[in-house]
């Protein structure tokens, strides 16, 4: 099967991990930004996360020379377009992406202005190119309760308006769910949809805790429910979709190997799973590598692709018309 060709759908993909390494050096010459280096092929290594990776905090630090060129209005706006851009060229057909606004106010952007730069950037593409895109809202683990109210209170207003989720990223502890439930309850209250990043790096409980007390209705990566029985029924009863990334769970050590990796047992145990890229340029990686790496790896067949592509349409955060639209593609396979 041939996966550049086929529709797609990717539910998680993180602005500030999915820049182009042109753009940076770009900006950052004009901005008079000092980088490591200015070679493209340089500052990608400078961007790309190593496949042995000792832990996801080594993975995580490939996210600070983005974050450089991503301080003003104008290059937000540029970045998300250029995303868009990107996954439309390989037929992605709806996207959602994420990204934590509280990351770009260093030269003194507000959250508004922010959250409307990314959402213009996304717009304009859908504009030119067949896709439709939402943009999620993530609130850091490692930054306070306060900074996560902060998020839900100046989102809101658009919500309807390009904003569906809200999302908890970056290192993972045990327990962390305990800390945000008053701003993810607030979240819910005003009509956020909810999906959080847990189970990423070894602790199962997180999911379920993330599901029982945040009511997360998907879950980012989710990879060690395979060692927590609890959780597994729970996602397996409540049919919790889970935000499957393989490249970044192998460079991260979710999983040691693609082999090891728990998608298609969970798949074929009735699991609702669907495949995303997590980062385009930290993982090196497309949607059209990421269905092929499973494909390859677990004999993938079509009908499976097409289960997964339906887990994925109807766990969007996209209204009915939308997703009334992108049933439709599959009929064309």
């Amino acid at each position: 099967m041939n996966f550049s060709n086929m529709p797609k759908i990717e539910l998680h993909c993180h602005l500030d991990g999915s820049v182009r390494p042109k753009t940076i050096i770009d900006i950052a010459k004009r901005e008079g930004i000092s980088l490591p280096t200015f070679d493209q092929e340089e500052i990608k290594e400078e961007l790309i996360a190593p496949m042995d990776c000792e832990s996801l905090d080594e993975y995580l630090k490939r996210f600070s020379i983005p974050n450089l060129v991503m301080q003003s209005k104008e290059n937000l706006k540029r970045i998300s377009f250029e995303l868009f851009e990107d996954a439309a060229k390989e037929n992605v057909k709806y996207m959602e992406v994420r990204f934590a606004p509280l990351l770009h106010t260093q030269m003194g952007l507000s959250v508004e202005e922010i959250i409307q730069s990314v959402i213009e950037g996304m717009k304009e593409t859908e504009e030119q190119f067949d896709i439709k895109g939402n943009i999620i809202l993530s609130c850091m683990r490692t930054m306070s309760v306060e900074s996560a109210f902060e998020v839900v209170e100046k989102g809101k207003i658009f919500l309807g308006e390009g904003v569906v989720a809200i999302d908890l990223c970056a290192s993972e502890e045990e327990g962390f769910c305990g800390k945000f439930i008053e701003p993810i309850a607030l979240a819910r209250e005003y009509g956020y949809r909810v999906t959080i990043h847990a189970g990423e790096t070894g602790i199962g409980k997180n999911v379920l805790e993330a599901v029982e007390w945040l009511g997360a209705e998907r879950i980012g990566h989710g990879v060690f429910i395979k060692d927590c029985v609890e959780a597994y029924n729970m996602v397996k009863e409540k049919q919790v979709v889970l935000e499957m990334c393989p490249t970044s769970n192998v460079q991260t050590k979710a999983v040691n190997h693609f082999s090891e990796h728990p998608i298609y047992d969970f798949h074929r145990d009735g699991i609702k799973v669907t495949v995303n890229t997590d980062n385009r340029t930290v993982s090196d990686t497309s949607m059209a590598k990421e269905c092929d790496l499973v494909s390859n790896e677990f004999a993938m067949s079509d009908e499976d692709y097409k289960i997964i592509y339906m887990n994925s349409v109807e766990a969007s955060f996209a209204d009915e018309k939308t997703k009334e639209n992108l049933r439709k593609y599959l009929l064309d396979i």
